[in-house]
């Protein structure tokens, strides 16, 4: 949110009006000329001349900051305006190398005003100012600017005191913003709500953001687009995409933020329709897929399960020099499994002249661990370590640990782990611990699952995972050691949660989910499945069931998995052939990945489940993924050389 500056209408004094020449000048070449003919007649000493000259330098589209400085240094008694303007232009440099610089160099042109004591500043100075002190996050400084403005009588002006709580605000200081924002506030200044409500979802404090959005007499589009982006970054979907139908139900329209602030809540809970209609929305109302929304509609699309979809649109985009638009698409292609092509894109980013970040080595890394591409992982991550000499990140020791792990080089992957210079985080040894249950590895699994206890010991995950491989082995007495540790520790596993999306309107299911209205058709589905599940000769894995109970009773706890309820909802309430997708909290076990394939034979339907990893798509009976083929591959090979 850029803040409002007010600008004194032209005005016989004014310099526009006095040289008509310089607000006539088009490129800096020229005003050059006009610089050096104003030397020449000695017009140059007319305070109003030298301000119109600093003005086209700092302000206009052809500025240039190094020439100005020069130029203000040479202004023999520099006016308030040419003051003004000098900080302003620093102030609301928008250079990211050079922002935090050209801030602090405000900040000392306001001292050198105040030093040389010929120029008191007015209303026009502070807003600049306080701008380049929120933006440098110096609470001290902002204290004594508000001091300053309180006894030069300028805290009721609404600029001055809109960028005062900006100030508080960017400092994280919400109690004195609260209070100044109290005080002083304006029904009609939109600006100052927004800072406020700004200020709130920066903290993590959406339920005073909204209370505060709730009471707003009027609400720009830059208030739902703070809230929108603000529910979104903090995981609370859900209420991104309400608030998002909620804008639609008022009088103001979306606009681009818009669109770029709701997506990834669109992609996090797999409401394809929704982000369809985002898509369309772009295009009806004539608004640029460029890079950053391209983007993000890649994201959605892939994250959605249309990852055909995604590649449609990457391809649409102009300008591709952006290497988030490369990062989005590979990643995407690495989720569905589609590593080659993954690879096919990583090659055409660099064949097109865009370096490689850091982000995208993560995606490209992440499709070879998914497709088991071992030997080309180890290629990449070389390649990225020592001809680019990218240092790398937690993420891509994580990447390599679970594309070793999944491989089966456990060894390996704990030594990478044990030589890399940073701490490891849950994820890494998550990984690590998963595969030591994929590949039967209980004594290396016991050992990391200590460690993540010692270290994360409220997260259930290690838990979770450790009595899982007990129980695997029919190791009851661990099994019920670990859960007894975290009952003493008041440790409780996530419950596994499954949404679809039909109409538009996100349904929820959880585990043994009995809520929905359709409840009872669901329940009726589900018994139907089981029947022809059955008849064809499908019996559950109840082997995945980790609790120690009868066979029975193992049976009837796999039947009523949130993803099971989900497509018994999608079945009961589509037509014949539609496909369905699902988007779960967890991994998908081993029963429902089964049987799932099975459903979409017995009822003709492409069925696509979205877990907290990857896609799983499932067709006529079948599982199309590269992974899984890899996978099965190389275990048969192992199997028949053993």
């Amino acid at each position: 949110m850029n803040t409002i500056i007010h600008k004194p209408s032209p005005s016989p004094n004014h310099p526009s009006s006095l040289f008509p020449q310089i607000s006539r000048c088009k490129t800096t070449r020229h005003l050059k000329q006009i610089h050096a003919h104003f030397i020449k007649t000695g017009q140059i000493h007319h305070p109003l001349a030298a301000a119109e000259l600093l003005k086209f330098l700092t302000l206009s589209t052809q500025r240039e900051i190094k020439y100005a400085r020069k130029f203000f240094s040479q202004i023999h008694h520099p006016n308030c305006f040419s003051w003004n303007t000098i900080i302003r232009a620093l102030a609301d440099s928008d250079d990211d190398d050079l922002f935090h610089v050209n801030s602090l160099e405000a900040l000392l042109y306001f001292s050198h005003m105040l030093t040389d004591g010929l120029v008191e500043p007015n209303k026009f100075t502070f807003p600049c100012v306080l701008k380049a002190c929120a933006k440098l996050a110096r609470i001290e400084e902002g204290k004594q600017l508000h001091g300053f403005v309180v006894k030069l009588g300028l805290v009721s002006d609404e600029f001055v005191r809109s960028n005062l709580v900006r100030v508080y605000v960017m400092c994280g200081a919400m109690k004195d913003a609260h209070v100044l924002f109290y005080q002083t506030r304006l029904e009609g200044n939109v600006v100052l709500w927004n800072v406020m409500i700004d200020g709130y979802v920066r903290m993590g404090d959406l339920r005073a953001s909204r209370e505060l959005f709730d009471s707003m007499p009027n609400k720009s589009v830059v208030s739902w687009n703070v809230m929108i982006s603000g529910c979104a970054q903090n995981g609370h979907f859900k209420e991104a995409i309400e608030m998002f139908h909620d804008m639609q139900l008022g009088d103001v329209h979306p606009n681009y933020v818009t669109l770029v602030s709701v997506l990834p809540a669109v992609s996090r809970l797999g409401a394809i329709e929704l982000g369809k209609w985002v898509h369309l929305f772009a295009e009806k109302n004539e608004i640029e897929i460029d890079d950053v929304l391209g983007s993000a509609l890649i994201d959605m699309y892939s994250k959605c399960g249309s990852i055909d979809k995604a590649v449609q649109v990457f391809e649409g985009i102009r300008n591709k020099k952006n290497p988030i638009t490369w990062s989005a698409i590979i990643g995407g292609l690495a989720m569905h499994g589609r590593a080659r092509d993954a690879l096919d894109h990583f090659w055409r980013m660099q064949q097109a002249g865009v370096t490689p970040s850091d982000v995208v080595y993560i995606g490209v890394l992440s499709a070879c661990s998914h497709a088991g591409l071992v030997e080309e992982g180890r290629s990449i991550y070389y390649h990225m370590v020592n001809i680019v000499g990218l240092l790398p990140r937690i993420e891509h020791y994580g990447c390599m640990v679970d594309l070793l792990g999944r491989a089966g080089c456990l060894e390996e992957a704990e030594q990478l782990i044990l030589n890399m210079p940073v701490k490891p985080d849950d994820v890494i040894l998550k990984a690590l611990l998963g595969a030591c249950k994929m590949h039967g590895n209980i004594e290396m699994g016991e050992r990391i699952a200590k460690i993540l206890m010692g270290w994360y010991p409220h997260d259930s995950g290690s838990y979770v995972a450790l009595s899982n491989m007990f129980a695997s082995e029919g190791n009851w007495e661990g099994v019920v050691k670990v859960r007894l540790k975290m009952k003493e520790l008041d440790i409780r596993k996530d419950p596994g949660c499954s949404w679809i999306e039909l109409d538009g309107v996100i349904h929820e299911f959880l585990v043994e989910d009995d809520s929905h209205p359709r409840a009872e058709g669901i329940h009726s589905m589900l018994e139907e499945m089981s029947d022809r599940l059955r008849s064809v000769g499908y019996r559950p894995n109840t082997t995945q069931v980790l609790l120690n109970m009868d066979e029975k009773e193992k049976q009837s706890a796999l039947h009523y998995h949130s993803e099971k309820i989900a497509i018994a909802f999608g079945l009961i309430s589509t037509r014949p052939q539609t496909p369905l997708q699902i988007v779960k909290n967890l991994r998908v076990c081993e029963d429902c990945h089964s049987s799932i394939k099975l459903v979409s034979k017995i009822y003709n339907r492409k069925i696509i489940v979205r877990d907290r990893k990857r896609f799983h798509h499932f067709e006529n009976g079948l599982f199309c993924d590269l992974f899984s083929i890899n996978w099965m591959r190389r275990r048969a090979w192992t199997e028949h050389s053993s």
